[in-house]
């Protein structure tokens, strides 16, 4: 089983809902139009469909109507996914979804704060050959925000974990927060405001089972260990930011799916989703859009994220 997650860089429909980016309010001086908008369906459907994931979590979906344009581009495409799910409880800006072949047994929303700044968790839970397990799909604050912020989207993850208890428990997309944010963000005092306390590292707990898959069985219930560690660190990217790679995007498990039992991730599966058009020279090829006064869309590009992807197996024992 291959599970994935993408952000899709700013997938917008082409009604006006008055919540839009400046650049994406249709049919302006910013050419977001049908020519445009049709090119950044395909351009992500082509991603998507290469990737071929099972499950794939997707973040900055505008709308129920661009994710159901998203589908219907990826079903002329080739691709069906039976099953769909956007977080559309709270009307915030940018929303995450997720498409899967597996049926769901059912689908729930974390709300993270009331405002509208926080974007809630999509929790889905599946059951596959009698194997329950559970997908929260995050997109955390960005980075134009404190940590405090970041840090109330694990709390609220942190706090289902431990209704759930032990389960098998895959987090996973945007959390704007690099894998050891802890050592990068300390002298920033723009994130730093939490005494250097992270959301992902230490509320999460991903920081006490680094690089010792022996040490991440040992997992409290309520624990993640970041697939990140199981490869080469160069191999450890999911964002360039000024010719420096980090991993904002993420996939952690519970120490349910490392203990070689049921259903478990595949050692060494994890991977960033690299291909030739993905990059123009040394940066990841986003979607284009001009600088200056009015920002144009160039209708070029695909997102300023990679992909990331991992495996999992069922044993029939």
């Amino acid at each position: 089983m291959k599970i994935a997650t993408y952000n899709v860089e700013n997938l917008f429909d082409l009604q006006k809902s008055g919540n839009e980016y400046e650049e994406y309010i249709p049919y302006s001086q910013s050419a977001w139009n049908d020519r445009n908008y049709k090119i950044k369906l395909k351009n992500i459907s082509k991603v998507i469909k290469d990737i071929d994931a099972d499950i794939i979590a997707l973040q900055e979906i505008e709308s129920p109507k661009a994710f159901k344009d998203l589908q219907y581009q990826l079903k002329r495409d080739g691709l069906y996914y039976q099953y769909a799910k956007i977080a559309d409880a709270k009307n915030t800006t940018i929303k995450v979804a997720l498409l899967s072949r597996i049926p769901f047994v059912y689908t729930k929303e974390l709300i993270v704060g009331y405002s509208y700044a926080f974007r809630n968790i999509l929790e889905v839970k599946f059951k596959l050959n009698d194997e329950e397990f559970y997908i929260f799909v995050n997109h955390w604050k960005s980075k134009a925000g404190p940590e405090s912020q970041r840090i109330s989207y694990a709390k609220a993850l942190k706090k289902r974990v431990q209704e759930l208890g032990d389960k098998n428990i895959i987090a996973l997309g945007d959390f704007n927060s690099h894998y050891e944010e802890y050592k990068i963000f300390k002298r920033k005092r723009k994130h730093n405001n939490t005494e250097g306390i992270t959301g992902l590292n230490h509320i999460l707990g991903t920081i006490n089972y680094q690089q010792d898959t022996s040490k991440a069985l040992k997992l409290k219930t309520d624990e993640f260990y970041n697939l990140w560690y199981d490869i080469d660190k160069n191999e450890r990217y999911s964002y360039i930011y000024r010719g420096k790679k980090e991993a904002l995007d993420n996939i952690l498990v519970t120490g349910k799916l490392l203990n070689h039992k049921g259903l478990d991730y595949k050692v060494k599966s994890i991977h960033n989703f690299i291909k030739p058009y993905l990059f123009k020279g040394k940066s990841i090829y986003r979607w284009q859009v001009s600088r200056g006064k009015i920002r144009r869309h160039k209708g070029k590009g695909y997102s300023d994220h990679l992909p990331v992807v991992a495996e999992f197996t069922l044993s029939t024992n």
